[in-house]
């Protein structure tokens, strides 16, 4: 089941996708048993960004292929960082690159939506914990990632975590294709099989870590393939079984 959260006739609301048409499913503050079915077609509703979590846990170096590709070793637990909720954009926003920047990359990856809370969950029970999967953008500028210890200037500038652009609550996400285009050309194309830590072994860990809320996106790596974008260039990350999430670049000093 995909399920949207968008704006239609003055409201945010949420819906489940019906073929080209998205099915009323009220506000965070509806009760279910008095909602109407009221439906929108998809092609007149805004689509927004299908979660609001309290935090964004990403994963570096978790794809085989892409530490091959960087030179690093795989690192001998899940190496975590944070994006902040600020960064959230929803699909066809703009991704804005920050004038300080010189070059900022796009990194494609499937994001898991967490259904509950969750606080030391075994690994085995993680799927009970987890509400459904979502396509996201890690966009990093990496030249301020090269220059400071810390990831978190780099990857936290407002527009820089686009997810969407919905939740598929029904999938096996432990052998999805996966697949970047930059102007429609493909720069990755890898497959979730190809994860160092699959999902359920990182909401164990995480949770381990930190208590994860209803909500909460966890970014589970990005595959070989990164590179830079540009002003004018559309990015696509498409995963199987859930859809693609597209976002067109801008240049903050376009903007001024």
């Amino acid at each position: 089941m995909k399920i949207v959260r968008f704006f239609a006739e003055g409201f945010v609301r949420y819906g489940v996708i019906e073929g080209e048409m998205v099915v009323d499913m009220g506000d965070d503050n509806s009760d279910e048993e008095e909602i109407e079915r009221i439906e929108f077609p998809l092609s007149e509703v805004l689509l927004l960004a299908p979660s609001t979590p309290s935090k964004i846990v990403a994963v570096g170096l978790n794809y085989v292929d892409h530490a091959g590709e960087v030179g690093m070793e795989l690192p001998k637990t899940p190496m975590l960082f944070m994006k902040p909720s600020t960064a959230i954009i929803g699909p066809e926003e703009e991704i804005v690159l920050p004038e300080i920047s010189e070059r900022v990359d796009y990194e494609g990856e499937l994001a898991v939506v967490i259904g509950k809370e969750a606080k030391k969950v075994a690994a085995s029970d993680a799927k009970e914990y987890i509400f459904g999967y979502t396509c996201l953008n890690d966009v990093t500028a990496r030249d301020l990632q090269f220059a400071d210890i810390q990831f978190t200037r780099a990857k936290s500038f407002d527009t820089f975590c686009p997810i969407g652009p919905w939740v598929e609550t029904e999938l096996d996400p432990t052998n999805l294709d996966i697949e970047t285009t930059v102007n429609g050309k493909t720069m990755q194309s890898s497959n979730t099989e190809m994860l160092n830590w699959d999902v359920f072994e990182l909401v164990s860990f995480i949770s381990g870590v930190m208590t994860l809320l209803p909500g909460d996106v966890i970014a589970t790596g990005t595959p070989a393939g990164i590179g830079p974008i540009s002003q004018g260039d559309i990015v696509e990350v498409t995963i199987e079984g859930i859809g693609t999430l597209k976002n067109r670049v801008v240049s903050e000093k376009k903007l001024d």
